[in-house]
């Protein structure tokens, strides 16, 4: 099965989620696996899919960044000085189809590239009760079965969509606290050890080449994915209708 790598320069909000979605789109209609790491080129607050716009105002530093809403669920995330990735199987691979062993297995794979750096690293256990229903704005604040923790403080959490058997699932690693979200420690603040990007990209890309038996190719955007994309930007991801309003159109703004 083509298995595609894709190291991408940072870029707006708007692009690295129409890239995601754009190739979930392909891997259900044409089959193959692909493995995105990306930047962003400001900070940007992602917005989970059920949150409301407005609720971004609730939080001060954060106000002057731009916003993007995700096709995933979840709270709020300010990407800045960290890591993202995505990673795309196509219907009938077994990681579709056990979704929640690829969470958990890209995530302990994780832990195991930290411990290579000297981090002590785990996996949060669930609690074994109903969770609050109030949950905190930002996602790095709220906990989650399998969340990547460093000495107690959430360092990295993933969210997964689902199209017609295909998953998507992607997250976030923070590297370093940013300004634009001060009140979250990254893994320099947290361990005093400053991990580079590339260098976890390449330590992460390693490790799951190993554990998936995988063999990864270089990825460029097919023209149909990159019309695909550039579409996804013009129509939802840049729009204020999707950002604002998940497209739901005159309803929802009435309650906004």
């Amino acid at each position: 099965m083509l298995c595609r790598l894709f190291i991408d320069p940072p870029a707006s909000g708007a692009w690295n989620m129409s890239v995601d979605e754009a190739l979930l789109e392909s891997a259900t209609a044409k089959g193959g696996i692909s493995l995105r790491f990306y930047r962003w080129g400001q900070p940007t607050l992602s917005l989970g899919y059920f949150q409301q716009y407005n609720d971004r105002w609730q939080h001060a530093a954060s106000r002057s960044c731009a916003a993007v809403r995700r096709a995933t669920g979840g709270g709020a995330i300010l990407h800045d000085r960290e890591l993202t990735y995505s990673f795309i199987a196509p219907p009938g691979h077994r990681l579709a189809a056990r979704h929640i062993e690829l969470y958990i297995s890209i995530h302990t794979i994780l832990v195991d590239v930290l411990a290579n750096h000297g981090i002590s690293a785990k996996l949060c256990q669930p609690e074994g009760r109903e969770r609050d229903r109030t949950q905190p704005f930002l996602c790095f604040q709220r906990r989650s079965p399998a969340d990547v923790l460093v000495a107690d403080v959430k360092i990295a959490g993933s969210a997964q969509r689902r199209s017609r058997s295909a998953v998507l699932q992607h997250g976030s690693v923070i590297l370093a606290s940013s300004p634009a979200a001060p009140e979250l420690a990254g893994l320099e603040e947290v361990t005093g050890t400053s991990i580079s990007f590339d260098q976890l990209a390449q330590g992460w890309l390693s490790r799951l080449t190993e554990l998936l038996s995988m063999e990864w190719q270089p990825g460029l955007l097919t023209d149909w994915e990159k019309n695909r994309a550039e579409e996804l930007v013009r129509e939802k991801y840049d729009s204020t209708e999707w950002t604002h309003y998940r497209g739901h159109g005159a309803n929802e703004k009435k309650q906004t």
